[in-house]
């Protein structure tokens, strides 16, 4: 089983106490010694915790980050996003620029990306795609 990258999704699940999904990062922690996010997804999870004033939320989420790794944004990751983008709107199917990165860095990382999102990720060729959501 390749790393995962985890969507803000996944990371919402498991910050609101989803055992399921807790499960599966313990499951995903017994073969890897870490998951990864996104400098992207990082951003949209404060994003939602400072609006909420969620302090408690925040500091279990600061505590994942510091025994996880967020990956950078990187020139690779945004040349690779461009052309996913621009690949995606020559056929009419766009999806938003935050999931064309989160894609983008899963691919150059050779990385699974874990979402419930599976609509707009299903798009993006080449991307692994894992739904710890789905039962």
């Amino acid at each position: 089983m390749k790393a995962v990258i985890v969507d803000t999704d996944t990371i919402s699940y498991f910050l609101r106490g989803n055992a399921d999904i807790a499960a599966k990062f313990d499951e995903n922690l017994q073969e890897h010694s870490r998951v990864y996010l996104s400098v992207v997804t990082y951003y949209e999870i404060l994003n939602g915790l400072y609006f909420k004033d969620a302090k408690n939320q925040l500091a279990q989420f600061e505590k994942f980050v510091n025994l996880n790794e967020v990956i950078p944004l990187t020139a690779e990751i945004a040349k690779k996003s461009a052309g996913i983008f621009a690949d995606l709107r020559m056929i009419g199917q766009t999806v938003g620029h935050n999931d064309v990165l989160i894609a983008g860095t899963a691919i150059v990382n050779d990385l699974t990306l874990v979402t419930n999102n599976t609509r707009h990720f299903t798009r993006i060729r080449g991307l692994d795609i894992d739904n710890w959501a789905k039962a």
